[in-house]
């Protein structure tokens, strides 16, 4: 579904200074795959999603989706997206959002409001579909704004950060919506610090450390804890700091 092939971007600063984000990385993910990317904040992990997305154009290197290249409007007609800090119009019911997401993605009327329905009881928001998204707490956001990821049931999810500002309850709906999404056939890339999560969801998981791709593996194949496996690679990397 993803190939990655030797990519590299370096974000050019004020004063002639650059900074580089991704640095030679390559990695494939399978149809029907979880595949979780860890790694230190700053590593470029959040570079990678948006590499993936067109959202910014890598400098060399060639990305696919699902054999389509990733600068091809069309590579994203199967792809739902979470941003690691989604804006939601907050004037707008969760209903109303979620249709007008169904919408963009070129779903028909009747799909969209049947869709919204099934996704806002899995995620225990219809009981407030009908409030503005306004009144909202962060976490009943964040699950809004993954049912707007899911709305048209594409094929590839990408998640960056899918339990952030949720609680206990929030993290289990989201953690069982994945385990259902896996069971379906969908592909989920995620990118998560809760290693926990990670490593009972995923089949797979790649390390970005300063960019570069230091680890990849099954999950059923570790030797130790995935934390522990975490802090030996990036202290091989030489990272000094890891938040």
């Amino acid at each position: 579904m993803i190939i990655i092939s030797d990519v590299y971007k370096t974000f050019r600063l004020e004063r002639g200074r650059s900074v580089p984000a991704v640095q030679g990385l390559s990695l494939q993910v399978a149809k029907g795959q979880v595949f979780g990317c860890i790694g230190p904040n700053g590593a470029g992990k959040s570079t990678t999603i948006k590499l993936l997305l067109n959202l910014i154009r890598s400098d060399s290197g060639s990305i696919t989706i699902n054999g389509v290249s990733s600068r091809e409007v069309a590579s994203r007609a199967q792809v739902g997206y979470l941003p690691e800090n989604p804006y939601i119009y907050e004037y707008l019911t969760a209903h109303e959002y979620l249709r007008y997401s169904g919408r963009i993605s070129g779903m028909s009327g009747n799909t969209i409001r049947s869709r919204a329905d099934e996704l806002l009881a899995k995620l225990k928001l219809d009981q407030a579909a009908q409030r503005r998204i306004s009144g909202y707490s962060k976490g009943m956001q964040q699950r809004t704004a993954i049912a707007a990821a899911l709305i048209h049931d594409p094929e590839l999810v990408i998640l960056d950060e899918p339990m952030s500002g949720l609680d206990p309850l929030g993290r289990k709906l989201i953690f069982d919506l994945i385990a259902e999404l896996k069971q379906q056939g969908k592909t989920v890339f995620i990118s998560s610090h809760v290693l926990t999560d990670i490593e009972r969801l995923c089949d797979r998981i790649g390390i970005i450390v300063q960019g570069k791709l230091c680890y990849e593996g099954n999950v059923s194949s570790l030797d130790m804890p995935l934390d522990e496996l975490f802090l030996q690679v990036v202290e091989r990397a030489g990272v000094g700091e890891v938040r």
